[in-house]
């Protein structure tokens, strides 16, 4: 399997089809590149180098104990663009994932992102404050870190329902997409997946929006129940320079489905402009 070593000696997992300009796709928490399976097809089918990491801590990459947050996704994403000699690169983020791109974008990729594409991103902020009204309160963060100290398992089964919608009256989201949530999050290491949550809902994204100068596409479902669209895309439209907004009415946060199929050829329609 490939491998690169980051700057702190973390082996990164990545996977990659096709040939062309490079998409590099991020994932959501507590996934890894296996969420973007049909993706990588997709826009490898498309003309393009799609490539899919696993972050540190998740998946097959090093199950770390430090350096679980944004600033250290990003510096790991930055090793694979130096490692792979990557240039012109269009970056695609899901939820924490969209963290990781947006913080990249703005600190490393200024000469070498072509476009940047969030769905259901995380930023700028979730956590509630102040001067983030519509964010969530600290205790649904930590009613996240207990389920994944407790019984992380089925809170990972309890987890997916929500995250695709399932919960919902008339959903149409098989058991098999379920079942591979929370296949991917019994992957993370506990570690790894308890500081994410800090990393996902505490950490200020303002200014790396406002830093981005490349082409922004942002994505959200109106009826995601993880990253509600009002205290995150909403938010985040008004910072970006050069910023699109689409809301998929009635999608969830999880991407499947026609919200995939819908998704997938805005992004590929996106990048073609």
């Amino acid at each position: 399997m490939p491998y690169i070593t980051t700057t702190d000696d973390v082996e990164i997992y990545y996977t990659e089809q096709g040939t062309g300009q490079p998409i590099i796709l991020s994932h959501g928490w507590p996934l890894n590149s296996d969420a973007w399976a049909l993706e990588l097809k997709v826009f490898a089918d498309a003309g393009y180098r799609a490539i899919a990491h696993d972050r540190r801590g998740h998946g097959r990459s090093s199950r770390t104990y430090t350096g679980n947050d944004i600033d250290h996704y990003a510096a790991d994403l930055n090793d694979l663009v130096e490692a792979l000699g990557l240039e012109d690169i269009i970056l695609v983020g899901h939820s924490t994932g969209g963290g990781e791109v947006v913080r990249y974008a703005a600190r490393y990729g200024k000469d070498r992102v072509a476009k940047v594409i969030t769905a259901g991103g995380i930023a700028p902020i979730m956590l509630l404050s102040e001067g983030n009204p519509k964010g969530a309160p600290k205790a649904v963060f930590d009613s996240i870190r207990e389920g994944v100290l407790t019984d992380r398992s089925q809170y990972f089964q309890d987890l997916s329902r929500a995250f695709y919608g399932a919960n919902r009256d008339g959903a149409t989201v098989s058991q098999g997409v379920l079942d591979d949530f929370w296949r991917q999050g019994l992957e993370v290491n506990v570690a790894s997946a308890y500081d994410c949550i800090a990393a996902f809902s505490e950490t200020d994204l303002t200014e790396d929006l406002k830093a981005i100068t490349a082409p922004f596409f942002l994505a959200h479902g109106d009826d995601d129940q993880i990253v509600p669209v009002d205290a995150a895309s909403n938010n985040a439209i008004d910072l970006a320079q050069n910023g699109t907004l689409k809301v998929y009415p009635g999608a969830p946060h999880g991407i499947s489905g026609q919200f995939q199929t819908e998704l997938n050829q805005d992004i590929l329609a996106f990048i073609a402009e």
